[in-house]
């Protein structure tokens, strides 16, 4: 009858362990998604502390309307919003493309600047002009033309 006795210690840890991941689980399921804006923050601020400067090249200036936030697919576990969501019509996002070589290797990308412009003067801006870009050494397709508090741009 020794061998049926259950030992509590080991039923307490499992409980425990259940109750973690259950919670784990209901906090990545439940939790707000990230704001672009903020994670596009940190990574300039990431940036501007860790880049390196190369020189690059203006490629365009591009003005695009703003698009509606994706719609989550509904489901048993999705989240309906209290409050409506500000699509941004009739906003325009202004996007700077460029391009640079770092090792021989040539990077074209864009960069959002919508809510830098106090940085820039976009009036001057030019396809072809010459550009300071900061990058990151260990991801060098990782890279701005402006921070918050610092422009490649002269």
């Amino acid at each position: 009858m020794r061998h049926l006795a259950i030992d509590w210690r080991i039923v307490g840890g499992a409980a425990a362990v259940v109750a973690v991941v259950a919670v784990v689980l209901l906090q990545r399921i439940f939790r707000k998604p990230d704001d672009p804006e903020a994670e596009e923050r940190r990574r300039r601020f990431q940036l501007n502390q860790v880049g390196r400067i190369v020189e690059g090249l203006v490629v365009e200036l591009v003005e695009a309307p703003a698009s509606a936030p994706p719609a989550a697919a509904p489901g048993l576990f999705s989240k309906q919003p209290s409050a409506p969501v500000n699509d941004g019509a009739g906003r325009l996002r202004r996007l700077i493309r460029y391009s640079y070589s770092i090792s021989g290797v040539t990077y074209e990308t864009a960069q959002d600047v919508t809510g830098l412009e106090e940085r820039l003067c976009l009036e001057r801006l030019a396809a072809g002009q010459p550009a300071s870009v900061k990058y990151d050494p260990s991801n060098p397709s990782n890279s701005i033309l402006v921070a918050d508090d610092w422009s490649g741009i002269g």
